[in-house]
C-alpha cells in the first residue's frame, strides 16, 4: 500500500496551476478536502482534490481565475532615479519591479482596515522588544535595488538596522514585510514581488488576503522562502520566529455591522 502523500497550499496551487487563493477559497467553501492541522495550516491529498474538482491531469483548472491586471505602463527598464521624476499618480501608485514601471489605483476600504489593524498588532509587539525598531506602512518607498522601488503595505525595520532609514525612503531590505492583497495586486504579491523579496533576501514575507481570510507567513531558510505559519477564516495565528506574537483571525478580518 502506497504511503499517503499531502501537499500544503501552495504546492497543490502549482499542481492545479491555479492561484493560491483559488485553494484558499475552495477550503474554506469545502468544495475541496483537506486536513486541518492542530495550528490552523491545511494539507491536502492531491488525488482526493482531484477527484472531487473532476481533474484528470494538472492544468485543467487554469484560467479559471480572472484577476485585475495592474498597469504596466512601458517596457523601458526604469531606475530610481526615473522614480523620481514621475509625476503625480493623481489616485494611483507606482512600484518599480526588475525595472518595470507600474502604475496601480489606491486599493479598498476593507484592504485598509485589514492593514491598519495588523499594524497596530506588529507595533504594541514590537514597541517592548525592539524600542529602537520601527514599523511603517504605505506610501513609503523601499529601494531594494536601482531597479526595484517597492511600496509594501507594512514592513518592519529593526533598531539594529536603523541606518537604512533614510529621510526620503528606506534604503536597504527590512526584516519583515507585509503585502496585503487587493483586487490589482494578487498576482504581482503572490509572484513578482515575492520572487524579488526572496531574491533581496527579505528574511520574512507574509501574504494577507481580506477577500479570502486568509494569512500566509514565508522566512527564508537556506536563502528560498518557506512557509512557516498560516491561518484561514478563524482561530489564532502564531508565529513560531515571532514568540508571543498571536491575534484572533476573526476580528483581523471582521467587517462593521457584522456579528
Amino acid at each position: 500500500m502506497s504511503e499517503r502523500r499531502l501537499v500544503t497550499a501552495q504546492e497543490l496551487a502549482d499542481m492545479l496551476q491555479l492561484s493560491v487563493e483559488t485553494i484558499w477559497r475552495y477550503t474554506r467553501n469545502k468544495r475541496i478536502p483537506y486536513i486541518q492541522l492542530s495550528n490552523r495550516q491545511y494539507r491536502y491529498d492531491p488525488s482526493e482534490v482531484m477527484s472531487r474538482l473532476g481533474v484528470s491531469a494538472p492544468g485543467l483548472g487554469a484560467g479559471l481565475v480572472c484577476e485585475a491586471r495592474p498597469e504596466y505602463m512601458t517596457n523601458k527598464v526604469y531606475t530610481y532615479d526615473d522614480y523620481l521624476q514621475l509625476p503625480d499618480g493623481e489616485g494611483y501608485h507606482y512600484e518599480i519591479l526588475d525595472g518595470m514601471l507600474v502604475r496601480e489605483p489606491a486599493p479598498y476600504v476593507h484592504h485598509q482596515r485589514v492593514s491598519r489593524r495588523l499594524q497596530r498588532l506588529l507595533e504594541d509587539y514590537f514597541a517592548s522588544r525592539d524600542p529602537a525598531g520601527e514599523v511603517f506602512d504605505a506610501p513609503i518607498d523601499v529601494t531594494l535595488s536601482g531597479t526595484n522601488v517597492v511600496q509594501p503595505d507594512l514592513i518592519y525595520i529593526p533598531g539594529a538596522r536603523s541606518e537604512i532609514v533614510e529621510e526620503a525612503r528606506i534604503d536597504g531590505a527590512p526584516y519583515l514585510v507585509v503585502e496585503v492583497l487587493s483586487k490589482w495586486t494578487r498576482s504581482k504579491d503572490r509572484v513578482m514581488k515575492r520572487n524579488i523579496y526572496e531574491r533581496m533576501q527579505v528574511p520574512h514575507y507574509w501574504v494577507v488576503d481580506p477577500e479570502d481570510e486568509a494569512i500566509e507567513a514565508y522566512a527564508l531558510r537556506d536563502g528560498a522562502y518557506v512557509m512557516r505559519s498560516s491561518g484561514l477564516g478563524e482561530g489564532e495565528f502564531v508565529h513560531p520566529d515571532f514568540p508571543g506574537f498571536a491575534f484572533d483571525l476573526a476580528a483581523l478580518w471582521k467587517r462593521p455591522g457584522t456579528a
